[in-house]
């Protein structure tokens, strides 16, 4: 009863709340989820080794205007997790994969090209802390995105990576 008379009397409202935190989460866009996608990172995407993981990514090919869908096909990274059985039961799984969600929600690199990565945990992950994990995906995505980037067409006029909204060094705009 106090606290509404304060609040009455001072004319102002007196919230002890914790201010709302700002959503850490992938959107749907930014994620792998179909089956066939997963597949297609598989057989037809590279590889990339490192201690605690192996990352396999694709460079999904440029849709022609002339026989592109009603829908656009998305644009940028799209990330998705395997973690088989092999490395361990249920709650160990679970864990892997929510380490590696977060790491990449930390280090999602500012990409503009589209790219499928999945990434396949080792059961090491779990004995590795979590700033080196961090450091891996940042790493892992640096490369595949060097890598892609040789992959990708340049654009004469400018000399830049067609599809890349990344400015370059000393560009202002």
């Amino acid at each position: 009863m106090k606290g509404m008379m304060a609040e009455a009397m001072l004319g102002v409202r007196l919230d002890f709340s914790m201010p709302p935190k700002k959503a850490a989460r992938f959107p749907r866009t930014a994620r792998l989820l179909r089956h066939a996608d997963f597949e297609r990172v598989y057989k037809q995407g590279r590889r990339h080794f490192s201690a605690s993981m192996t990352v396999f990514y694709w460079l999904r090919p440029q849709m022609d205007r002339k026989t592109q869908n009603a829908m656009p096909p998305p644009h940028g990274l799209r990330v998705g997790f395997t973690v088989s059985r092999v490395l361990g039961g249920a709650v160990q799984r679970n864990r892997m994969k929510r380490r590696l969600r977060e790491a990449v929600r930390m280090s999602f690199p500012p990409v503009e090209f589209a790219a499928d990565v999945v990434i396949n945990p080792k059961k090491s992950l779990l004995a590795v802390e979590f700033s080196a994990v961090v450091n891996e995906v940042s790493r892992a995505f640096a490369i595949i995105e060097q890598k892609l980037a040789q992959k990708m067409p340049v654009d004469r006029a400018t000399g830049k990576i067609a599809g890349s909204r990344r400015p370059e060094a000393g560009d202002r705009s």
